[in-house]
């Protein structure tokens, strides 16, 4: 957020001059032409246009689109022009000067990319419940005009990810939430890992702040054991292949705290058992392309003859690269010390485009900097399958675009040699929709390997998949379950809504009507509480129900839409206007009456004795007092509480950011159910002992307990009522101590 000062000291101008000097230091090392002039105009533009105009944090604004450069020119390797549209980025947006300014000062080129940066800014808080899908949407179809937008658009993103501290905690949440749900599985997809990295970390340390400090306090004590481990692991692989004469760079990278935490939640473990922390990484230098290949095998060869290889754990990425460029020869071994460590094996040209994604492909191509790059090019035509959908659900949109931008991929094969690349869990009839619409509607069955099988079969990487069709197959609503591709997914949705579209066009005017006869404003409002009435996914399916005279509107649904509307447009203007207004960090306040929310920093969560309160728990991750949580206003304006790792509110506030409250509880000593798994090794007198310590000592009320062994080990099952979160990890650390108990977590239902 900027505000307005008239001056910047003497000390604030060295530090501006300073930080635009190692931009431009930066760029006169880089192997881009030497465009030095109209950095300079463009940053004095800048610096000139945003005059007297601060940051959130005091310090001058200027200083962020200079940040926003220096990350586009030396972390994603763009050139003069990218430089230029990077420090004028906002000036369309926060200024008096125009998009026909820019052009008239720094040419056609640079004004289309800030115009572009300008657009994908605009609309946030919009009429549409949507908007922020909206502005994605946006974002996205940018990519066709020009890929750079989209990576200035990331680096403006991570230098405001940098510089969250000083945001209000519930923009913390807000930004941080959309970040970790869309930008940073796009800086993936774009193949910037190292900025796709951080952002989760970034992200990670917003939503879970106590868990981050105690895995980064961890890693950084165990640092000189790993030092160790990985040295005597290195020592005989650098000895081999100094004796083949490679020039190159060997090191042991640690795993991000983010994908640590992800391990240890997904897998139930303490950060002791997270045994692969680390992955080494071999980059050999070499002047001829055609001999990457080779080289990699050879080291492969040699690391092989020292250690026992994992025979499952072999990954080709340089005879089938990644859709987003990555190369590399990844291998598993046993290490000295007994553990499994996997070495990636690549080329520095490799590794470049591993850190920086295509924005490096550039540097390698001969021709032009903007040249077409083809697996991009496949990718966007993906993308723009799912923006042709024109009215999608805003959750159902990002929730699709998720399935393209994040998911592991097999390699498969057509009849004819052909290579298609698709995500894990793809289907006969993803490679139906991924030939053609047509294929896709009219598909019977496949294929694969000369083996028939049905339409809902999955694949596996290396599989020959044809397709079988028939001129009277039509599409069916239930193919949506057997889909896993963004754009089998999308297709489908058009032929559907082509098959259906005059029963929906008669629901839409049915229902427009029924709203005008009534005196309802027709909105998003209306429409998404009348969808949650009759339980339906879309709009689409509502108004094929109501246009094929399935469902009947009545005098409930007029009742219902008259009661929310006034209660929800008064707390969502008031939540509207906070987003323009300056906050005050740590601000807290004792809630209003449900549906009346006093608009500060912290809502604070309380239920009587009773169980009665001022919100309620979401039923799709069940969080318990103790838990980090977040509120989101629903249409009824009541507050929703969300762990805040759970899907549904990744999405919640990539969607609908301005609805989202920072929380504190405050229940008292009401209890809540909260579901345990424990798993160990069996032994006389073991499953007597937890039973003990459980219905004894512990004095605990139990609603559920399923205990059961298989052969050497046992599982157990336990629902149990609690007051917080901390009565969970008590229990658990309890119960851990009992020998031969391997694992006791809290676990999701």
């Amino acid at each position: 957020m900027a505000q307005k000062n008239s001056f910047t000291t003497e000390a604030e101008d060295r530090q501006i001059e300073e930080a635009f000097r190692e931009v431009l230091d930066g760029y006169l090392k880089s192997n881009h032409r030497k465009k030095v002039e109209i950095i300079e105009r463009a940053f004095r533009f800048a610096k000139e246009a945003h005059n007297g105009v601060r940051r959130r944090s005091g310090e001058p604004y200027i200083l962020h689109p200079i940040a926003v450069a220096k990350i586009a020119s030396q972390e994603i390797g763009l050139g003069s022009t990218s430089i230029c549209a990077a420090l004028l980025h906002d000036v369309v947006e926060d200024t008096e000067y125009t998009v026909e300014d820019i052009e008239q000062n720094f040419g056609k080129k640079i004004a289309q990319l800030v115009e572009g940066l300008t657009k994908i800014s605009g609309g946030i808080f919009g009429d549409k419940a949507s908007a922020q899908a909206e502005n994605f949407r946006k974002l996205l179809l940018t990519m066709n005009e020009d890929i750079r937008v989209v990576l200035i658009k990331m680096a403006d993103r991570l230098h405001n990810m940098r510089t969250l501290g000083s945001m209000a905690p519930n923009k913390q949440y807000k930004i941080a939430g959309e970040t970790l749900y869309i930008y940073a599985p796009l800086a993936h997809r774009l193949g910037l890992f190292a900025i796709k990295t951080e952002l989760e970390d970034l992200s990670f340390k917003y939503e879970h702040p106590d868990a981050y400090r105690r895995i980064s306090e961890k890693i950084a004590a165990t640092e000189q054991q790993r030092n160790e481990i990985y040295a005597n692991f290195a020592r005989p692989v650098m000895k081999k292949l100094d004796a083949m004469g490679l020039k190159y760079t060997a090191k042991a990278r640690v795993k991000s705290v983010y994908s640590i935490w992800n391990k240890m939640e997904k897998k139930h473990i303490p950060f002791e058992e997270v045994y692969d922390l680390y992955a080494a990484r071999i980059v050999f230098d070499c002047d001829d392309p055609a001999m990457e290949k080779s080289i990699c095998w050879q080291i492969y060869s040699a690391i092989t003859d020292i250690y026992k290889l994992h025979p499952e754990r072999t990954r080709d990425w340089i005879s089938n690269p990644k859709a987003n460029g990555y190369q590399a020869l990844h291998l598993t071994v046993m290490g000295p010390d007994g553990n499994w460590i996997e070495v990636q094996i690549r080329s520095r040209r490799m590794d470049e485009i591993a850190e920086k994604g295509f924005a490096a492909h550039w540097k390698y191509k001969v021709g032009v900097e903007g040249e077409e790059e083809s697996e991009l090019n496949v990718w966007l035509h993906t993308i723009q399958d799912i923006l042709e959908d024109p009215e999608p659900n805003a959750l159902d949109f990002l929730d699709t675009l998720k399935l393209n931008l994040f998911a592991s991929e097999i390699v498969v094969f057509t009849p004819k040699g052909e290579l298609l690349t698709l995500p894990t869990d793809a289907t006969v009839l993803d490679v139906a929709f991924n030939l053609h619409s047509q294929i896709g509607c009219h598909c019977i069955a496949g294929k694969v390997n000369h083996k028939l099988v049905p339409l809902s079969h999955r694949l596996n990487s290396g599989d020959q998949v044809e397709v079988l069709t028939s001129h009277s197959q039509v599409p069916k609503p239930e193919w949506i379950d057997f889909l896993s591709t963004a754009k089998g997914k999308s297709r489908l949705r058009v032929a559907l809504r082509k098959l259906r579209q005059p029963a929906i066009a008669t629901g839409k005017e049915i229902f427009s009507q029924f709203l005008k006869e009534h005196d309802i404003a027709d909105d998003n409002v209306a429409i998404t509480k009348v969808m949650g009435l009759y339980k339906t996914a879309n709009r689409d399916d509502f108004y094929y129900l109501l246009g094929n005279q399935e469902i009947v509107l009545n005098d409930y649904v007029v009742k219902t839409l008259r009661k929310q509307s006034s209660t929800t447009k008064r707390l969502l203007n008031k939540l509207l206007r906070r987003q323009t207004k300056e906050e005050t960090p740590g601000a807290e306040t004792t809630p209003g009456k449900r549906g009346s929310i006093n608009m500060k920093e912290i809502y604070v969560l309380k239920l009587d004795a009773d169980g009665n309160g001022n919100f309620r728990f979401s039923d799709c991750c069940n969080p318990i007092p103790g838990d980090a949580v977040l509120g989101f206003v629903d249409d009824d304006g009541e507050v929703v509480v969300h762990s805040l790792d759970c899907p549904r509110a990744n999405a919640l506030k990539a969607s609908f950011g301005p609805r989202i409250l920072s929380t504190r509880w405050d229940v008292g000593a009401v209890t809540f159910l909260a579901h345990i798994r424990i798993e160990g090794i069996d032994r006389h007198g073991i499953l007597h002992e937890l039973i003990s310590l459980i219905s004894s000592n512990l004095a605990l009320n139990i609603r559920a307990l399923d205990i059961r062994a298989e052969k050497e080990v046992f599982f157990c099952d336990l629902s149990v009522m609690v007051t917080d979160v901390e009565e969970v990890n008590d229990l658990c650390g309890k119960v851990k101590k009992i020998q031969g108990v391997e694992k006791a977590a809290r676990i999701s239902i």
